[in-house]
C-alpha cells in the first residue's frame, strides 16, 4: 500500500529525496505567484520540503494547511517547527475533512503522481478551492524524469504524471479552467483556476 511505503520512508526521506535543490525550490515558489496573505493548502506536504518556500510567499498574514495521508511524513514536517500560521492535517486528498471554498491556492508539490484516484482527487481539490482560486501542480524536474524515476521503484512504479492531453481532460472534468501546462527540462508546472461562480 502506498501510504505504508511513505510512512516507512519518512525517517530517511530528507536524506534520500532527489528534490532538495534549494535554488530550484525558490525559483518554483516564485513562479507560483502566490499573493501575500493567501490561504494555501499544500497537498502531499511530506516532510515539509516545500513548506518554508510557501510560507515565505504568503507572509505573516497568510495561512498554510499542510496535508498528507502518511502520518509519519507529517510528523517529520511538524517536528521541524516552521514559523508561521500553519496547520497540519492527516487526511487523504480524495476525502478531505475541509469546508467548501476555503483556499485561495492549492499546491501539489511533488505529490500529484502518487494520487491513486487522480480525477477524484482533483474534484475534491476543486471543492475546497474558492471561486476563481488556483490549483498549482509542480515539480522541480521534468515529467519524463519523474516518470522514469518512479518506474524504477516497484512501490510507486505506476505513479506517473499523465501526458498533457489527459491532464487537460482531467482538470477540465474536475471543474477547472484557464489550464496551462509547462513541462521544461528542469521543472513541471500545471496551473488551473476554479471556474468563477456566475
Amino acid at each position: 500500500m502506498i501510504r505504508t511505503y511513505f510512512n516507512h520512508r519518512a525517517a530517511v526521506w530528507d536524506e534520500t529525496s532527489s528534490e532538495t535543490d534549494t535554488t530550484r525550490l525558490e525559483l518554483m515558489a516564485e513562479r507560483l505567484n502566490i499573493e501575500p496573505g493567501s490561504t494555501v493548502l499544500d497537498v502531499g506536504s511530506g516532510t515539509g520540503v516545500f513548506i518554508p518556500f510557501l510560507l515565505s510567499r504568503i507572509g505573516s498574514q497568510g495561512r498554510l494547511v499542510a496535508l498528507d495521508f502518511a502520518e509519519e511524513m507529517l510528523n517529520r514536517a511538524r517536528a521541524k517547527g516552521f514559523n508561521g500560521y500553519i496547520d497540519y492535517l492527516h487526511a487523504d486528498v480524495t476525502s478531505m475533512p475541509l469546508l467548501e471554498g476555503v483556499f485561495d491556492v492549492v499546491v501539489c508539490y511533488s505529490s500529484f503522481p502518487h494520487f491513486q484516484d487522480k480525477l477524484r482527487a482533483l474534484a475534491e481539490i476543486n471543492r475546497v478551492t474558492k471561486s476563481g482560486g488556483r490549483l498549482l501542480i509542480c515539480h522541480t524536474s521534468s515529467r519524463a524524469i519523474i516518470n522514469e524515476f518512479h518506474r524504477q521503484i516497484p512501490a510507486v512504479g505506476n505513479d506517473t504524471i499523465p501526458d498533457e492531453p489527459e491532464m487537460l481532460i482531467m482538470l477540465s472534468m474536475a471543474g477547472f479552467t484557464d489550464i496551462k501546462i509547462e513541462d521544461g527540462s528542469q521543472s513541471y508546472l500545471a496551473s488551473a483556476r476554479k471556474a468563477r461562480l456566475a
